[in-house]
């Protein structure tokens, strides 16, 4: 390869870094002259210059695009910076420059190496004040024993990797004496004049860049949290920038939640909104809904769609000016017969209530939630089977292709963590069985939900938002552990309440809930399942009513006597009446303690109806076989003249008259209590 060239352009065998290389290795002195000057690009010829004795770097300061404007315009000649100025200026420069560079080993080498020949003095920089020095030149000085007093490259590179290497340049070298003296004696005049940058540079280095060796492990973590979440720190006034109600609070730990969600939204195609109840889900939802493209459908149980209540999707979103379509959780067949597909995004309110895979309501869900995405508001995610998050999460994720890190296979994760419950009886292998569970619960949230959920308690909110809250007047109140509190059943009471327990859990078929198991026509698979829906949650209704109240679990007891009564009456006329269609709002309404609309409901026309005939004959004498248990269980109760639960909590409140109570109440029933 040739390199004793006359000029330099960088294209093959004519690099100008392989001829600093040949130069400079028996160079005296090396002095540069350059308006940019790279210290990442120094590694590419540091060790060529192990033994020249003394090197001088002089760069210029470049200057701002918008100073060059205003110079331009007042036709005044560049002034010079101040001594201070001009070593701010190089400060930041070798800030901008190692943050724009490769993270290579072989440039942190030649950067230190550039440090320590400043403290030994071998390497001296300084900085030309003024703005308008563009000179590219590079003077090397020979001993007096070599071949010549020296020699001098200049042109257009600059000492950078991209000049020195790279790019497509234009250098000559200058071989004669006279052109080595001109070119030394102007160097010494500028180098008179500029400022000497060495303890800016290595301050800045040590102090400012990635180079700093003085870092704590600490700080380098909080370093890469900035870096993690500089994004969604950058883009919170852009977000909130659209309409918010003049009277809403405005808090920081839901903004940061609409900003957590709207990422994994957009990275995952779905998210869950789970923080604990009293927070603002409902704001946080309107407000991200805010943020997103298309048309946007809520899916919510009726009461939350209910505009007399102030709080309801409906009014909530109406005060945010977002548009959205609302339907009921037991409106989806209607939903989908007036189609689905303008939707873009859709929220589902009381998410954990498709838990399970294997009912009608959750293939219709999945059926409007296809391509779509899908927003999962819940405080109550989890609670019986880790399938039951599965069965959420494949509302927006494939189980077998998912995009979760780590975990491809949905089924194969969910299903690993059922094996580990199989066969734990939750009684006799108590302790054994709330392991696994939470054992359970710590994987899932460790490599499913942390990139899917945004979910804070109130004590987090309290601890990493406390001057947000402070700011607003706000403060949650002190919520102590419950204590329990007894009351006690007379033996007669014991034997009445242990006997109605059997009786409702292990006698009552509940068949008139669940006649078309007994139909003999055509019954799809779905339709069985819906009815053995049915019957179990009137099972639960019914025993929930008998541990809140005596007075409630009667009501219940003689609302379930007429309803037999009148469907067998019906039956023995030639007619059963089933109400297959509207099973999902049976299912709401028995939520949400609303017998008398139930009863309505299936016992109105709105009901299918079938010949009796076609039914199987065990149908009518277990209709029979359960009214006989109602009406002995109704029998039993009339003995039953006093509430021990109801006195117990009367006498509780009396002891307590001197502080504010609050009593929460799950049936509606419930409400009658006598004023204390």
């Amino acid at each position: 390869m040739e390199t004793d060239l006359t000029f330099i352009t960088n294209e093959p065998n004519r690099r100008l870094v392989d001829r600093f290389n040949v130069l400079i290795k028996d160079t005296k002195f090396f002095d540069v002259l350059v308006g940019y000057f790279y210290t990442s690009g120094f590694y590419a010829i540091y060790k060529s210059l192990g033994k020249t004795e003394k090197i001088r770097i002089l760069i210029g300061i470049s200057t701002g695009k918008q100073t060059l404007n205003l110079i331009n315009q007042s036709k005044q000649e560049s002034l010079p910076f101040s001594h201070a100025e001009t070593k701010e200026e190089f400060g930041n420069a070798v800030i901008a420059e190692l943050g724009e560079s490769d993270d290579k080993k072989e440039i942190e080498e030649g950067v230190h190496k550039f440090l320590e020949w400043l403290r030994s003095g071998k390497l001296e920089i300084r900085a030309y004040p003024a703005q308008n020095i563009h000179a590219k030149l590079y003077i090397m000085t020979f001993a007096e024993e070599d071949r010549d007093v020296g020699r001098v490259i200049t042109g257009s590179s600059n000492f950078t990797q991209s000049g020195l290497s790279d790019n497509l340049e234009f250098n000559v070298e200058l071989k004669e004496p006279n052109d080595y003296d001109f070119a030394k004696t102007q160097f010494e005049k500028l180098w008179q004049d500029a400022v000497d940058v060495k303890d800016k540079y290595i301050n800045t280095i040590q102090e400012r860049t990635w180079l700093n060796d003085t870092v704590t492990p600490y700080q380098l973590y909080l370093k890469f949290l900035y870096e993690y979440f500089k994004d969604e720190i950058s883009q919170t006034d852009e977000v909130f920038f659209k309409y918010v109600p003049t009277e809403f609070k405005r808090l920081e730990y839901q903004e940061q939640a609409v900003l957590n969600a709207k990422k994994i939204l957009d990275e995952y195609g779905g998210a869950f909104i789970s923080d604990v109840v009293g927070l603002g889900k409902t704001y946080m939802a309107a407000m991200l809904a805010s943020q997103l493209d298309g048309r946007t459908l809520v899916i919510a149980p009726p009461v939350l769609l209910n505009k007399e209540n102030p709080g309801s999707w409906p009014n909530v979103f109406s005060d945010f000016r977002v548009s959205a379509d609302f339907e009921s959780l037991g409106k989806l067949d209607s939903l989908i017969r007036r189609g689905t597909e303008k939707y873009k995004n859709i929220f589902i309110d009381e998410a954990h209530r498709f838990r399970t895979e294997t009912n009608i309501t959750y293939e219709k869900l999945a059926q409007i939630c296809r391509g779509k995405r899908v927003i999962l508001v819940t405080a109550t995610p989890f609670n019986n089977s880790p399938k039951d998050i599965l069965s959420q999460i494949k509302l927006f994720q494939k189980s077998r292709k998912s995009t979760i890190p780590g975990t491809p296979d949905l089924e194969r994760f969910f299903g690993r963590l059922e094996g580990k419950l199989k066969g734990l009886d939750r009684q006799k292998d108590q302790t054994k069985y709330i392991k696994a569970v939470k054992d359970n619960a710590t994987e899932i949230r460790d490599k499913i939900l942390k990139y899917l959920m945004v979910r804070r308690t109130r004590k987090e909110i309290e601890e990493f938002f406390p001057d947000d809250l402070k700011s607003q007047g706000l403060r949650f109140p002190e919520v102590m552990d419950p204590e329990p509190v007894f009351y006690e059943l007379n033996d007669d009471e014991d034997k009445v309440f242990n006997e109605t327990v059997t009786l409702l859990t292990q006698k009552l078929k509940y068949a008139r809930y669940m006649a078309m198991l007994y139909y003999q026509g055509d019954v799809t698979q779905p339709e069985q399942l819906a009815q053995k829906n049915m019957g179990r949650f009137m099972k639960i209704l019914i025993v929930k009513r008998l541990e809140s109240s005596f007075f409630a679990f009667r009501n219940t007891i003689n609302r379930f006597i007429a309803s037999y009564e009148m469907f067998i009456d019906q039956y023995d006329k030639g007619a059963v009446y089933v109400s297959k269609k509207y099973s999902n709002k049976i299912f709401e309404l028995l939520e949400n303690d609303d017998e008398s609309r139930i009863l309505k409901l299936i016992e109105e026309d709105k009901a299918q109806k079938y010949d009796s005939g076609d039914f199987d004959k065990n149908f009518r004498r277990n209709l029979e076989h359960d009214l006989d248990i109602l009406k002995r269980i109704r029998e039993l109760w009339s003995t039953v003249n006093r509430d021990p639960k109801l006195l117990t909590f009367i006498e509780m409140l009396s002891s307590q008259k001197s502080s504010p109570k609050i009593n929460f109440l799950y049936l509606r029933s419930q409400k009658r209590l006598p004023t204390t």
